[in-house]
């Protein structure tokens, strides 16, 4: 298990950075809360979590413990897989997505593109309790960027969105707010998918 990677970050996006780490990079895939963190830094630390398939081995990099924590919970829950739970977290907040699960916020948690109904309630049902005695807090700072179309569009393709539907939303989305930061047009974006 890989615990933690702390290097230079050599090239970063929305939804993933490569980490250089004594000359050996990584690429490790991030939610926009992780990006939010780290797009103004260099170099640092990311909490990790490896997953391994039988086709590819995955690293999922987190700037909190808290917000991997939350990752690790949510992949505990049947149906529920790395890339549903990264999408989770890009659209949510992990204090936000806490809340909804504790208050059993079935809405909240459905207005989440690849998450019904039923995995809303599944969450709730196998979430609830453990959330509850372990809060979750973190805030995300604002993000400035210059290429703000592109990496909206690059985040919402990472998290399996087509190409075309993806533009689509991003131009509605910034039709009717054009001055949004990248972080809240992805989610803004999600919204109307």
């Amino acid at each position: 298990m890989i615990a933690y990677l702390k290097g230079d970050f050599v090239q970063k996006t929305p939804a993933s950075v490569y980490v250089d780490v004594n000359g050996v990079g990584y690429e490790v895939l991030i939610s926009l809360n992780t990006y939010s963190k780290i797009q103004e830094l260099d170099k640092g630390l990311l909490h990790t979590v490896l997953i391994i398939r039988e086709d590819a081995h995955i690293i999922f990099g987190f700037f909190e413990p808290s917000e991997k924590e939350m990752f690790q919970q949510l992949i505990s829950v049947s149906g529920i897989g790395a890339s549903t739970a990264r999408m989770m977290l890009s659209y949510l907040k992990p204090e936000e997505l806490a809340r909804a699960i504790v208050h059993s916020d079935i809405k909240t948690l459905e207005g989440i593109k690849g998450i019904g109904k039923k995995s809303a309630e599944r969450l709730v049902l196998e979430l609830k309790d453990k959330l509850s005695k372990h809060p979750v807090e973190t805030n995300i700072s604002p993000l400035k960027n210059n290429s703000l179309q592109q990496d909206a569009l690059n985040a919402l393709i990472a998290l399996g969105i087509n190409r075309t539907a993806a533009e689509t939303a991003i131009k509605k989305t910034l039709l009717s707010e054009p001055n949004l930061l990248v972080e809240e047009l992805i989610k803004k974006s999600l919204r109307i998918l």
